[in-house]
């Protein structure tokens, strides 16, 4: 394993270096194993490591590539990190989200444009008065994703992406069983998106607050 540390490591930094850029094809194997002082098998491992966390692309029949380095496809590992957190940690990662997706909101305030509050009220009338827990998780993460997407910061809009993710709020929403919590919902999604429409960012990151807090209080008190 340390040898194989040893090899990410170097790989790395090529990368971080310059010497290998977004979109560069890798040497062959050989080559780049003598060139870094490496065996070919410690090679191999460290590229197949690298490539699960999406910096590098193994192309049967065409070689291995730098991947673009985007931080929506690097932090996707994040997301699948997430999946398995306990349910005790849960409120952790609610903490998290508390801090960031607040200020994204704020941000969005000055940036969404008109249509993209049209389709997320179209998206909130079309939930009605009593969805399914089914049809709230899909409409919140919708709902949430493109407010942080309007933020213009694709590293935050990864890193939410990747903290609150579908997996994650269904099993957050499966334990809210308090009969306000999908109204107090609906409610607090009017009032962000009304922030937003004011281009009030005070009031979003306020109402995003509060929905956050709100998810965590009833948590709790099912924990």
């Amino acid at each position: 394993m340390a040898v194989t540390d040893e090899a990410i490591e170097k790989i790395k930094g090529m990368i971080v270096s310059g010497a290998l850029r977004p979109g560069d094809r890798l040497p062959r194997e050989s080559e780049l194993a003598a060139g870094l002082g490496l065996s070919r098998n410690s090679l191999r491992e460290a590229v197949r490591a690298l490539s699960l966390l999406r910096i590098l692309d193994v192309r049967q029949g065409d070689g291995t590539y730098v991947t673009s380095l985007d931080p929506q496809l690097l932090l996707e590992a994040l997301s699948f990190v997430v999946d398995f957190h306990r349910d005790d940690t849960v409120l952790e990662f609610l903490a998290v989200r508390r801090i960031l997706e607040p200020a994204a909101t704020a941000m969005a305030a000055a940036r969404i444009g008109e249509r993209e509050l049209n389709v997320l009220t179209a998206k909130l009338e079309a939930l009605g008065a009593q969805p399914s827990i089914e049809e709230l998780v899909a409409c919140d993460l919708e709902f949430h994703r493109d407010i942080v997407r309007a933020s213009g910061n694709s590293v935050l809009c990864s890193l939410l992406d990747g903290l609150s993710g579908a997996a994650t709020r269904a099993r957050i929403w499966r334990r809210l069983t308090q009969r306000d919590a999908v109204s107090r919902t609906l409610h607090e999604h009017r009032a962000i998106l009304a922030a937003l429409r004011d281009r009030d960012a005070d009031a979003a990151r306020s109402w995003a607050t509060v929905h956050i807090a709100s998810v965590e209080q009833w948590l709790r008190s099912s924990l």
